[in-house]
């Protein structure tokens, strides 16, 4: 450990680092843009892997770009600023084939849909955290200045003052510091200038929080601008949704929406005579705008919270509600004689055990995987495809542009 090598950086890992190879081993480096030839000391040496810290680039990347955001480098929200947009997508599109080749052993073509987004104030959801007198927090945060990073590679250090009862900010880089925020490149609009007026407060005795805003909506746990408001609705493809800031919700809203219209696309290819199910379905937003097509729509979820804003959200379509995990689901449910098609969007530990092994045998004819990390994607994909069914589409949604987050979709269909 410690050695000092050069090394050419292949591509980008799943995790947003760059891939090198030193004797023979691949090496993990962070900032790091393909086409890089840079200068790394191992810090980390595992027997068939290692990780290193960028000293120097002797030949920088024509791919590489320079970072919006002052705090890049300190920050823990952002991991890919350092490369330009169209690079950022084409990488992600080789992490999802690369998993799929050496996680599900399945070859995909060459060229495959990854829809990208607009690369700034994208994000409509956001957790921040409250500063407290007694907590750790980073100080003269200045990217760049940290361990194995050049200085020059990053933008000046962001001078911020914050009121003592408002200092609020984000997660910091592999520590368990919170780096004080008033300004985000990635924010929605709507957060984005509530952060830099200072108008957004926590609520009483919690340190960590979350707001929403997209259009005319804007909701928080705490409180923006003196109101408290984290219940409310917000309006996709000209449909109002019931939501709460403090349940999860899809934090690129009109991704979303172009993966709503896709889904309905695919709904419309099914029999229509059979009822439907969504799976892990959060507030019902798939339900809500798939279900008319279907004469019935199942809903499981285990969140008692997302399930009630979910009975709203289907209000006058026939449904039923199932506030239990999918596990417990699938083993009272016959599915393969009960619904024409199901639309799962698991977290990121991928379908359960016990329901995948379900859907394998009994799934319906077909399946719509809405997943946010390739991995876990991968390794259901192998046993789905094992219990009969075949991958008729994948396609990429770039929901976290500058991260190296991977939301996709997988269409399964038997026969």
């Amino acid at each position: 450990m410690g050695e000092i090598f050069t090394s050419l950086v292949e591509h980008i890992s799943s995790g947003g680092a760059g891939v090198l190879n030193f004797q023979g081993k691949r090496v993990f480096m962070d900032f790091t843009a393909p086409g890089d030839l840079a200068v790394g000391r191992i810090i980390e040496d595992k027997r068939s892997w290692a990780r290193a810290e960028l000293l120097e680039l002797s030949e920088a990347s024509p791919l590489r770009a320079s970072p919006a955001c002052p705090l890049y480098g300190t920050c823990g929200g952002c991991s890919l600023q350092h490369l330009n947009y169209k690079t950022q997508v084409a990488e992600k599109a080789l992490i999802l084939q690369d998993a799929f080749k050496h996680i599900g052993g399945i070859t995909l073509p060459p060229a495959f849909d990854f829809i990208p987004s607009p690369p700034w104030n994208y994000r409509n959801r956001m957790q921040l955290h409250c500063i407290l007198q007694n907590r750790p927090q980073a100080k003269n945060h200045r990217a760049g200045t940290h361990s194995g990073l050049l200085a020059t590679q990053f933008p000046a250090p962001l001078a911020t003052q914050f009121p003592a009862q408002n200092r609020l900010g984000f997660m910091g880089r592999k520590s368990g510091d919170i780096i004080p925020v008033d300004r985000c490149p990635v924010a929605d609009p709507g957060i984005a200038s509530a952060l830099q007026e200072g108008a957004i407060l926590p609520p009483p005795a919690k340190d960590r929080f979350t707001v929403f805003s997209f259009e005319t909506t804007l909701l928080s746990e705490g409180t923006i601008r003196g109101k408290a408001q984290s219940r409310g609705t917000v309006t996709l493809l000209g449909k109002e949704l019931r939501m709460d800031a403090g349940v999860f919700f899809q934090s690129n809203c009109g991704m979303l929406e172009r993966l709503i219209g896709d889904l309905a696309q695919i709904a419309g290819t099914t029999d229509r005579t059979l009822p439907m199910a969504d799976l892990y379905c959060g507030v019902g937003t798939f339900a809500a705008f798939l279900g008319e097509q279907f004469p019935r729509i199942d809903l499981v979820e285990e969140n008692p919270e997302a399930i009630v804003l979910a009975r709203e959200n289907i209000r006058g379509q026939d449904g039923r509600l199932f506030a239990q995990t999918g596990d417990l689901w699938a083993k009272g449910c016959t599915m393969d004689s009960s619904y024409g098609f199901m639309v799962a969007d698991p977290p990121r530990q991928g379908l359960s055990p016990a329901l995948r092994r379900a859907l394998a045998e009994k799934g319906p004819p077909v399946l719509a995987y809405v997943s946010c990390d390739p991995g876990t994607l991968a390794r259901d994909c192998g046993e789905l495809l094992a219990g009969g069914y075949r991958l008729e589409m994948l396609r990429g949604y770039d929901f976290y542009p500058q991260t190296a987050h991977i939301e996709s979709l997988a269409v399964f269909r038997k026969g």
